[in-house]
């Protein structure tokens, strides 16, 4: 199995909608790890590593996220995977 890592930083409006614990959930549905966080700029940002297909799909509903959110733009940059264990958030 091949492992990916990325840094995903979505803006809009994605604070105080559940965005971070929805995050968390849909991860580790996944059997994803890393954390996410929210920036002082309004936006959010999570690390994201594990196995590609779990990594490609999770990228994809980043780009949605939770029902409340409203995504205006999701902001990828392929990493090095650190060996995180568990998701959680920062």
């Amino acid at each position: 199995m091949t492992s990916r890592a990325v840094q995903v930083e979505v803006s809009g409006l994605v604070q105080g909608v559940g965005f971070r614990w929805s995050t968390v959930d849909q991860a580790q549905r996944l059997r994803l790890n890393g954390w996410v966080r929210n920036l002082l700029d309004g936006s959010v940002e999570a690390w994201v590593e594990g196995r590609a297909d779990a990594v490609a799909q999770m990228i994809e509903w980043l780009q949605h996220g939770p029902t409340w959110a409203r995504v205006q733009r999701c902001r990828v940059s392929e990493q090095t995977p650190l060996g995180i264990r568990g998701f959680h958030v920062r």
